[in-house]
Parts: C-alpha cells; structure tokens; sequence
C-alpha cells in the first residue's frame, strides 16, 4: 500500500517530494493521520502524546524498504532545499549570512559554517533543522568555497560561558516537552547530514554517479555529543582540541543515534562502536579510539591557526579530484542502496522509540528536565 501511494503522489516517480510534504500529501490522502490531529498532537508534551506519528513511521520504513521508491526518496531528500537559490545570492553579495541555527561566512577559500544555539549548548532542535540544511546548502553550491568548514558557535551556558562547543547533540528538553516532532529525525539524517556525506543531487541523475560536492574539514571543541558525534563520521577531516570529547548516549536517552550505528564501526570497530553506543563509553579526541576518528589532535590555543593550515594544504593543490575521490569512498563503504536500507530501519525503529514510554522515564531519570 505505501509503495503504490508513494508512486501515486509522485506521478510515477517523475516528481521529487521531501519526507515533510510527502507525509502532508499522504495525510489529505486518508492513508496517514488527519493535518488536524497531528497539529494537536504536536502541542503535547512527550509524554501526553498519543502515538500518531508512528503510523508516518511504518509509511517511511515501507517506502525506504522498497529499493525503486525508497532510493527516489533518498534522491529527493539530497536535492538543494526549494529556498536554497534564492538565499544564494544573498550570500555571494554579503559572503556571509545568518540562518537561524547557523552562520556562513567565506573565508578566503573556505565556506565556514558555524552551528550556533548558544543557550543549550548549540543543540539540534526544531529551530535549528532549517538554517542547517540552507546553511550546507549555499557552502556547497557557493562557486567561490573550495572547501567547508564546520565548527560550533560560543555558548552562554554559565560553566562554558564564551567558549566554543562543537555542538551537545539533540535538545533534550525540547525533547521532553514534545517540541521534537518525529519527522525531525528523518528530515535531519536524510537531508543535511546525508548532503555532506554525499553531496547535493542533481535532478536527472543518480546521486552516485554526479553531485555537487566539496571536502568538508570540522574543528572540534569542547565536545561534540550525540548528534554532533554523528556528523563527525561524514567528514572528510577532522581535527579537534586536545581536551575535546566525543559520547554517543542516545541509547542512555531512549532513541537511535542516526546513522552513527552504520558509520562508526567504519572507525573504531564493532567492539567500540557498541560500546560507545550501548555503554555510553566516552571516547577523548586525544585518545587512540579518538584519533581513529580525529585526523589532528592539537591544543585548543592552536584550533584557528591550525584550521588554516588544513585549508591550506587541502587547496593548495586544487580539488578537481575531491569529488571524484569521495564517491570512490562511498562506493565501498556506503553504496546509497546500503544507506537507504539502513534509513528504512531507522524509520521503523526511531519512531518506536520516540514514542516511547521509557524514553520519557529516562530523560527525567537522566536529565532532571522536570
């Protein structure tokens, strides 16, 4: 049934539409819950809510599952956002521009990208998702950027006050007072972290066979927890403050961490992996688990100068090749089929456990956010 509407809303295949518009279409259709009631439903509290987003979950897993309609789903979801061109040229007249949940500016060579929600820690959240996405956007359609940097914003939290974070991963008491929808996860992870990884897709071919795509370096500093961990594993290099830390705790809060348990065993292993996602092991950037995951560890009075270092050596030759060289990468270790099969269970899997009683328990357990 989720295969045929799926065909049925896309006119066989010959239209794109994101998981946000393809659920609304789904939802006027009958085959989901009525507009009405998911409006309701996202003004709960997480544990007031009454399930209904588990019904676009097993929609989504059975759309990604079918290899013809869930790969046209990938592909939609990796094309530019539909405001991206209309805020490009806001940025290439200023070369910078503020986006909500991030900053881009081009330096030099580099498109720096900054996350920023300074007051939780530069936390993912509803508000954050769409300057994010815009953000990858412009860095990689901008013809002037030959590289992209990622980075988090200073904090005002007390104990970090001024200091740089790579970011604390999902926002937790957004989560908790239900501000998080469930299409949250799968807009995030098919959308501006899968578009680092990969690229943005271009409408008449494959996304494996030409994209737009440009070398992505990240600086870490302070920590990078949950989801930031899982766009570490996208980078191309990485190089972090020699007192920066790296956690997974999404098991400890309740939920599947993205794409991190198809990714970081590329890394570390199978045996840290699950340690770092089943047993909440910390991994320390200076650590050798750390810098199997970290191209350069170095002290954080280094982080800028160094960060100028790596652009320069990785432009100084020219990067006609940088693009070519990812897609051999992924060819081997992550074919878009195998992402996609991946996402298919994530879809079934994260909706459960976002709906889930336990994940309530925990965060009031864990986090206190009562």
């Amino acid at each position: 049934m989720s295969v045929a509407l799926y065909n049925d809303l896309t006119a066989g295949r010959t239209r794109f539409l994101r998981v946000d518009e393809l659920c609304r279409l789904a939802s006027e259709k009958g085959a989901l819950p009525p507009l009405s009631a998911m409006e309701e439903e996202a003004g709960r509290p997480l544990k007031e809510k009454q399930g209904l987003e588990r019904r676009q979950g097993e929609f989504l897993a059975e759309v990604l599952a079918d290899p013809v309609c869930g790969t046209h789903l990938c592909h939609a979801m990796l094309l530019p956002h539909p405001d991206s061109q209309s805020r490009l040229k806001e940025f290439q007249a200023k070369g910078e521009i503020d986006l909500g949940g991030a900053h881009l500016e081009r330096q030099g060579k580099a498109a720096i990208l900054t996350m920023k929600n300074p007051a939780y820690l530069n936390a993912e959240d509803e508000a954050t998702l769409p300057g994010m996405e815009l953000a990858v956007d412009l860095a990689l359609l901008d013809p002037a950027a030959e590289v992209c940097v990622l980075r988090g914003a200073p904090v005002e939290h007390p104990k970090y006050k001024g200091k740089r974070l790579f970011g604390a991963g999902i926002n937790l008491t957004h989560l908790y007072h239900g501000k998080i929808r469930y299409l949250w996860y799968l807009i995030r992870d098919l959308g501006f972290v899968s578009k680092i990884y990969r690229g943005l897709a271009k409408e008449d071919v494959s996304p494996e066979v030409d994209s737009t795509e440009k070398l992505w370096i990240a600086a870490v500093e302070g920590f990078a927890i949950g989801g930031h961990c899982q766009i570490l594993l996208t980078m191309d290099y990485t190089l972090a403050a020699e007192d920066a830390y790296l956690t997974l705790p999404a098991r400890k809060e309740g939920i599947v961490p993205g794409a991190a348990n198809l990714r970081l065993p590329r890394f570390v292993g199978d045996r840290i992996a699950r340690q770092a996602i089943l047993a909440e092991r910390r991994i320390d950037c200076a650590s050798p688990a750390g810098q199997m995951i970290c191209d350069e560890v170095v002290s954080p009075d280094k982080m800028d100068s160094k960060m100028e270092n790596v652009v320069q050596n990785l432009t100084s030759s020219g990067i006609v090749s940088a693009a070519g060289n990812r897609r051999a990468f992924r060819a081997g270790e992550e074919p878009l089929d195998a992402f996609r099969r991946y996402m298919a269970v994530y879809a079934r899997e994260q909706a459960q456990c976002h709906l889930s009683p336990q994940l309530v328990a925990n965060l009031e357990r864990n986090w206190k956010t009562k």
